[in-house]
């Protein structure tokens, strides 16, 4: 943010903390005590969500539809048999296989108002929790104050316009495998930025690096994907989505995106 007024800058400051911290709380699937484990411990029960998981449900169904299938907020299960922290453990194609049972969002019910899963699933936000985060961050602020604003978490950003001067933002987008180093530098005055990548999260077996992407169909991680790559858009949560459409694709990522006409940046 800019601006001289140092109380002004501790109230913006604590107001983005309190909602993104709500936010964690509610929809971590690590809690104990939210609404996602209510979700993932409803043992094949109806749960009613309250409005704004349900916002989010329908979120991850018309992802899941736009991406065919490959954007699948059950897939987090795989996360039991995959560890991506660097590691050469590859697990085995029976815990893949097995796995594979509990993932499928086409196996839940949801009609807007009642999610009914089958006993076992599980959902996570996690692929869109951030960049929701942010969105509704920066939405706050701007109701509380008229000036310049940028909220960043972790890389995933949105801002209120221009800076003081007329001037956009700079933002560097980190080089893969130079410790925080970054070779790009963006300009942004409008909008969202969002990167998808797996510098942090991969495993190393037998010179191939596995990225934390995984196909939902295969139960294995996306191959030929790009290292990193960045999407603008309106808002934080849009731009996130095709970062992330963009490494399923593998590949074909570059020509994916080229076809959605947004601008983007791809690091191999």
């Amino acid at each position: 943010m800019e601006t001289e007024d140092q109380q002004l800058a501790h109230q913006l400051v604590s107001k983005a903390q309190a909602e993104a911290l709500r936010i964690q709380q509610k929809f971590s699937r690590y809690s104990q005590d939210n609404i996602v484990w209510q979700i993932n411990h409803a043992n094949g029960q109806e749960i009613i969500p309250d409005t704004e998981t349900a916002l989010l449900l329908n979120f991850a169904d018309q992802c899941f539809q736009l991406s065919d299938g490959l954007f699948d907020i059950t897939s987090g299960t795989l996360g039991r048999v995959w560890k991506f922290d660097g590691s050469a453990n590859i697990p085995t194609q029976a815990q893949i296989d097995d796995a594979l049972q509990l993932v499928g969002w086409q196996k839940v019910r949801w009609d807007k108002t009642t999610l009914q899963m089958p006993a076992g699933m599980q959902i996570d936000f996690g692929g869109s929790g951030k960049e929701y985060a942010v969105d509704r961050c920066i939405l706050l602020l701007q109701e509380i104050a008229d000036i310049p604003l940028v909220v960043n978490f972790g890389g995933d950003l949105a801002v209120s316009g221009a800076r003081q001067n007329g001037q956009a933002w700079q933002v560097g987008i980190e080089t893969p495998d130079k410790n925080n180093q970054s070779d790009y530098v963006l300009e942004i005055s409008a909008g969202a930025l969002a990167t998808s990548g797996d510098s942090r999260r991969y495993l190393m077996a037998n010179n191939v690096r596995y990225s934390h992407i995984l196909n939902p169909f295969t139960g294995w991680p996306i191959t030929q994907a790009p290292r990193s790559i960045t999407v603008a858009g309106s808002n934080c949560i849009q731009a996130g989505m095709l970062a992330t459409f963009g490494l399923l694709q593998g590949a074909n990522a570059e020509n994916f995106l080229e076809e959605q006409g947004v601008p983007f940046w791809i690091l191999r």
